[in-house]
């Protein structure tokens, strides 16, 4: 994974790992697993640990201990209200980024619109 993909799914993977436990309950493993069978091969456990716990102290997911077969119990994540609403912000912060990066990818935006280096130094002058 490149540098800028890198620092680009640091900035998403909070929703991405949030929108997995909006389809189900998931302990962190799982959520690494499912997301390596994705593409997102370079992700580490740990990253993904280090997230859930983030998400946690900010009360966007419930935890409960399961008992484990092999080991110590497991924490299994789920999502809860606030963290639906937080999701439900994420989406709507998404289609808003997605949709004004497509338009300037694909050039949809006028750029008669977009004032030029005098045009912008003039109106920085008018503010001070």
């Amino acid at each position: 994974m490149g540098k800028q993909e890198t620092e680009m799914l640091k900035g998403v993977l909070e929703g991405i790992v949030l929108a997995v436990l909006s389809a189900r309950d998931a302990y962190g493993y799982e959520i690494t697993a499912w997301l390596r069978e994705q593409g997102f091969a370079d992700i580490a456990e740990g990253t993904i640990y280090a997230l859930l716990v983030r998400v946690e102290q900010r009360g966007l997911v419930d935890v409960e201990k399961v008992p484990s077969e092999k080991g110590p119990p497991r924490k299994v994540y789920s999502l809860n209200a606030q963290g639906a609403d937080y999701l439900n912000e994420f989406w709507r912060t998404w289609s808003f980024l997605t949709d004004r990066l497509e338009r300037l990818r694909t050039d949809d935006t006028p750029t008669h619109d977009i004032p030029t280096h005098d045009e912008a130094d003039s109106v920085g002058e008018k503010e001070k």
